[in-house]
């Protein structure tokens, strides 16, 4: 496979091309608050730091992160998903309406809405915290039926499988989007990615590809797993995450690898957010797939070098103005 042509070195795509792309996220969505302090001490009743709260944030997670990363970009998305009737829900639905993202949620009044909770000191995190669980089947069903409804007013389909319950019906999903012509980038979660057959192109991490075909000896060994996988998938391209080694996209014509571009890692919270947002952006624009995945790559670089799960922008991506 041959890699992207660009004289620059960085394929490009007109900023008013990508405000006609339409972006359906589904999945499970979450709020992700920082708490930020300052650490002076040990504690004295165990061997922990003592962080004192100078400031506190709140930013959206999981798929709802997905959303907000493509219209970061200037194009347009909707997010389907479950939240409880609570104050986080609200605070995902007033930050959903904040970054520009169609909000399509589901309320469950008996579910708490998923929230990760990360205590920062000294821009080091200390600990996190987590509060979920998995909706109701009715409130999922109904899901599904919005979800169908909504296929027609979007160009492609990403879905963000976080494991928190919100995908129950991801195989039909993934049926009825490739049914009515539009492509469905996945990223996967646990051990059983049958589940995500006749998808177009999954994109796991090094762990979680590893938790599927095993461990492998090398380049070859890897590549083999790989394209097995994809074959009995029936998938049109998996993209492998491999942190600081870059991506691996493997298809019918074999595989090619992109080397990481991250400068300096500061934070990798939310970088496969990033990079499903913008593989789906590009490819929705009309960008071939190898160069979809090299912006993508480009965009998980700059994200891991800030503060939590953040965005790129469209200058940030091609290094220029609009």
């Amino acid at each position: 496979m041959s890699p992207p042509d660009s004289s620059s070195g960085v394929p490009t795509v007109d900023h008013a091309a990508l405000r006609r792309v339409r972006l359906l996220v589904v999945g499970d969505v979450m709020l992700d608050r920082y708490w930020f302090g300052d650490v002076e001490r040990i504690s004295p009743e165990a061997p922990v730091p003592v962080v004192r709260i100078s400031a506190a944030e709140e930013r959206l997670g999981g798929a709802a992160n997905v959303a907000r990363n493509v219209t970061a970009l200037g194009a347009r998305a909707g997010v389907l998903s479950v939240v409880g009737n609570d104050e986080a829900g609200r605070a995902v639905a007033a930050l959903l309406g904040k970054s520009g993202v169609a909000d399509h949620l589901h309320v469950d009044g008996s579910l708490p809405t998923t929230v990760k909770l990360r205590v920062i000191g000294r821009r080091q995190q200390i600990a996190r915290i987590d509060f979920e669980s998995a909706p109701e089947a009715e409130v999922l069903a109904a899901h599904f039926e919005q979800y169908q409804m909504l296929l027609d007013a979007h160009d492609l389909v990403v879905l963000s499988d976080y494991g928190k319950g919100g995908l129950t019906h991801i195989a039909r999903m993934i049926e009825a989007a490739t049914g009515a012509g539009r492509r469905v980038i996945v990223d996967p979660k646990g051990d059983d990615f049958s589940r995500y057959a006749g998808a177009t192109v999954i994109t796991p991490n090094r762990a979680e590809l590893r938790e599927v075909v095993g461990r492998w000896r090398d380049e070859s060994d890897l590549a083999r797993r790989a394209q097995k996988l994809r074959a009995e998938l029936a998938l049109q391209a998996l993209l492998l995450t491999r942190s600081e080694e870059g991506m691996t996209l493997f298809t019918d014509e074999g595989a090619w690898s992109v080397p990481a571009q991250a400068r300096e890692v500061f934070d990798v919270s939310g970088a496969g957010d990033t990079v499903i947002a913008v593989l789906g952006t590009m490819l929705a624009a009309g960008l071939p797939l190898p160069e979809a995945v090299s912006l993508a790559n480009r965009a998980g670089g700059i994200v891991v070098g800030k503060l939590g799960t953040a965005t790129v922008s469209y200058e940030e991506l091609f290094g220029r103005g609009s």
